[in-house]
């Protein structure tokens, strides 16, 4: 395990996981995304774990990406063939956690960062927050399809095109504006309105939450409009049941 990847759950339900290299704008090593999947994966064994928090330490930057030096001994294309299905894996795992997921933004959000912070169910941003991808300015490289297409599903083509083609950055005004974010707060605020945020989602059903969220990753990143298996889960469950039978109760009551 990374000690740059630390984890915290509360009695809230709501677990942090912590991204801590701020002397390096929390840039991830191959260790680190090991140890952010390991982290996850306690997470989804603890039953008492509901949402989960994803932030990065020390006011600058929530996650600047993958560490530039790991890319010095890369000698082919098939290098960043393996690296971005790499990538992959991880988003992939962030956007197929069954909780609900939060992105704590208190800075800037680069590259993989926003890939993963995209991932996320929610995110809030400090008024100082920047988004973007500048690989057309910096490392020349690109971004996988099935990232591009999470990025327009949720800011819009033109919006992409200009931070992907443009390396340009994006404001929190502007992503709240388009609804990227859910909120904009002071940075001193920041951890009070996700924490909140975090305890809205963990007082409603996850058996709803769950299923909404696979089938929007199936549709966006996937094009699969399948579900059965979704809604037999859903009207199967004892959760549906209870919620009949207390809706209907508090109704005959009346």
């Amino acid at each position: 395990m990374s000690e740059f990847v630390k984890l915290t759950v509360h009695e809230s339900g709501a677990a942090e996981i912590v991204i801590d290299r701020p002397e390096r704008h929390n840039a991830m090593s191959i260790e680190m995304y090991e140890s952010l999947l390991a982290q996850i994966a306690e997470c989804e064994r603890n039953s008492s774990v509901r949402a989960i928090l994803f932030r990065g330490a020390g006011g600058k930057s929530f996650i600047s990406g993958t560490d530039i030096g790991y890319f010095k001994d890369f000698r082919d294309g098939r290098d960043g063939v393996a690296y971005e299905a790499f990538v992959e894996r991880v988003i992939d795992t962030v956007e197929r956690i069954a909780l609900p997921t939060i992105a704590v933004i208190d800075g800037w959000a680069v590259g993989g960062g926003l890939a993963l912070a995209t991932a996320c169910d929610f995110r809030l941003c400090s008024e100082g927050s920047r988004f973007g991808a500048p690989i057309a300015k910096t490392l020349s490289n690109t971004l996988s399809s099935r990232n591009i297409a999470r990025l327009q599903a949720s800011l819009g083509v033109p919006r992409v095109k200009k931070m992907l083609l443009l390396a340009e950055y994006l404001t929190a005004q502007e992503v709240l504006a388009c609804g990227f974010v859910y909120e904009v707060s002071e940075a001193a605020r920041l951890q009070d309105a996700a924490h909140t945020l975090a305890h809205r989602l963990i007082a409603l059903s996850p058996v709803t939450q769950k299923a909404v969220k696979e089938s929007s990753r199936r549709i966006v990143v996937e094009q699969r409009l399948d579900d059965e298996d979704l809604v037999e889960e859903v009207y199967g469950s004892s959760r549906f049941k209870e919620a009949v039978i207390a809706f209907t109760s508090g109704s005959s009551k009346k």
